[in-house]
């Protein structure tokens, strides 16, 4: 069983920085794939980005956000992080992550409250 709790969202102008933290406890995420996503009102749930929770090989954006945002671990803190810069009003929405216990980053079967984002123009 693996609990995740999201934080460091806000609101931000446009063109601006957050970055969102992913704390896990009960079990370790050595082994696990970790997947933020994001859902805006009115908007199917969508892929942000993928990190193998092992190191930093297997890092994976969705076209909107790659070269603005940067996924990263701390592995003493068992924490995931997404770094968000350029940040667009079309960012704008609750931002979730995710954990994969099956290593393949597929089958996201842990997932934290969310935290909102707000981007104004």
């Amino acid at each position: 069983q693996v609990q995740l709790v999201e934080s460091g969202g806000g609101s931000v102008q446009a063109g601006g920085s957050l970055r969102l933290s992913c704390a896990a406890s009960g079990r370790t995420l050595r082994t696990y794939f970790v997947g933020w996503f994001r859902q805006a009102p009115g908007k199917e749930r969508e892929f942000v980005a993928r990190i193998n929770f092992s190191g930093d090989l297997n890092t994976y954006y969705a076209d909107s956000v790659k070269g603005r945002f940067t996924s990263s671990r701390d592995v003493a803190k068992n924490t995931v992080y997404l770094q968000m810069d350029r940040l667009k009003p079309e960012d704008t929405a609750v931002y979730y992550c995710a954990a994969d216990p099956s290593g393949l980053g597929s089958n996201y079967h842990y997932w934290g409250q969310g935290t909102q984002v707000t981007v104004s123009s």
